[in-house]
């Protein structure tokens, strides 16, 4: 693998570390066991292509775990947004 892309990959992985600390700082709506796979399955995705989005969600692997719609039903309102910060964050 490419130095360049591994160092990529290491500081998405420590980004999102960071992101899901702060949420849960003080939050007592904490993200649930299936919401982190996701979130995860979204932290890998943007280490490999540097950004998400909504179509992303109807590939793999999350077309096998229900795509887009099973998004929704994890986070409701709130997966533009999660999305959004994840993109911006993760990729800093």
């Amino acid at each position: 693998m490419d130095q360049q892309l591994t160092h990529f990959a290491d500081t998405v992985r420590r980004n999102f570390q960071t992101w899901v600390m702060q949420h849960h700082a003080g939050n007592p709506d904490k993200f649930s066991e299936e919401q982190m796979a996701w979130l995860q399955m979204i932290r890998d995705s943007i280490a490999n292509s540097y950004h998400i989005d909504r179509d992303d969600l109807e590939l793999a692997p999350f077309d096998g775990k229900g795509g887009l719609g099973k998004m929704y039903q994890l986070f409701g309102a709130e997966m533009d947004t999660v999305l959004e910060e994840l993109n911006e964050v993760l990729a800093a």
